[in-house]
């Protein structure tokens, strides 16, 4: 049985929900999150390209795919410790209410 249209399935709905996560909250750890949550149904979508019909995998794709994981975490780490700067400056991790002084 060919389980490729099932991953395919998952990585689109996943995107789909990282994409509503990112448009609809404010709070910017939720939104941090959702941005994995991209990511990750990006790379469930490389994998399941990468399977052929009576072959082996490719193996390509899976070094993007772990690549891509290792990026990932350092964006993320890079994203909280940005977070928690904004938070220690402002005392606020969210983007509802606020607005720029000055000008």
């Amino acid at each position: 049985m060919d389980q490729v249209p099932l991953y395919v399935l998952t990585a689109a709905a996943l995107f789909g929900i990282g994409v509503y996560g990112l448009l609809v909250q404010t709070h910017l750890l939720r939104r941090i999150l959702a941005v994995n949550v991209i990511g990750n149904a990006v790379f469930l979508l490389l994998i399941a390209w990468a399977v052929r019909d009576g072959q082996p995998p490719d193996p390509v794709p899976h070094a993007m795919v772990l690549t891509g994981i290792v990026i990932a975490v350092s964006a993320t780490a890079f994203a909280l410790a940005l977070l928690r700067r904004y938070h220690r400056d402002t005392g606020c991790v969210s983007l509802e209410g606020r607005e720029d002084e000055g000008g």
